[in-house]
């Protein structure tokens, strides 16, 4: 692991005020002072400003994210995940996102192992999301999601991206504007996306699984250790 992340994880500062840390030479490993790059292993110690850092232990949070709050660490005026959780899970970053309209199943790590099975596209962890539309889906447009369905997004920054998203539909009830939403892939707003460019719009997304982790009877705005 290099010097700056074992910093990171370990202290909760960033990666950025780590790297100036060791461009300071504020920091040392095993008695020599440490450079930019350099790797940490199991066997060596560690001094931040001559006072030992212990490595962090590995810990996993659960959260069921209330809509209107945001997954970032600066949240412009809107509440952000780190004002729910204990000043302890400072350091620990989300696998993946939720956006700030969504709710339901997130996931806060210093695991990267664990963060990297979780959000690689390889490894296809499957997410289960309970969504409601603004009006009833039509069988065809349903075929059409489930078949596949051209999306293009137009970001402010970048070409444009053009992809075909196919999302898996069951139905909970009778109620055509309720649905259950399962997926694989991980692109961005992928389900708000896919509806809109069936002409609907998705009023609530609240995901329940992730993997093998599950939201089971945690309520809104609580965690639990993962």
């Amino acid at each position: 692991m290099r010097i700056n992340k074992y910093l990171a994880l370990a202290t909760g500062m960033s990666r950025r005020s780590a790297d100036q840390a060791v461009e300071q030479g504020r920091v040392t490993i095993s008695g020599a002072t440490a450079r930019a790059g350099d790797q940490v292993s199991a066997n060596d110690r560690i001094t931040l400003d001559s006072r030992p850092v212990a490595a962090a232990e590995r810990q996993t949070l659960l959260f069921n994210k209330p809509v209107g709050v945001v997954v970032s660490r600066n949240g412009q005026g809107a509440p952000t995940v780190y004002d729910h959780l204990p000043a302890a899970a400072a350091s620990l970053k989300p696998i993946g996102r939720l956006d700030k309209d969504s709710s339901g199943l997130l996931l806060l790590t210093n695991d990267g192992q664990l963060a990297e099975r979780l959000s690689h596209p390889r490894h296809l962890k499957t997410k289960i999301y309970r969504i409601q539309l603004d009006r009833p889906l039509a069988a065809v447009d349903a075929t059409r999601i489930q078949q596949g369905i051209s999306v293009t997004t137009r970001p402010q920054h970048g070409p444009i991206d053009r992809y075909v998203s196919q999302l898996e539909l069951s139905q909970p009830s009778d109620d055509r504007q309720a649905w259950t939403v399962t997926m694989s892939e991980g692109r961005n707003r992928q389900i708000r996306r896919t509806f809109a460019a069936a002409g609907y719009r998705v009023t609530k997304l609240h995901r329940t699984h992730f993997g093998s982790y599950r939201l089971d009877d945690l309520k809104i705005g609580e965690y639990r250790q993962a």
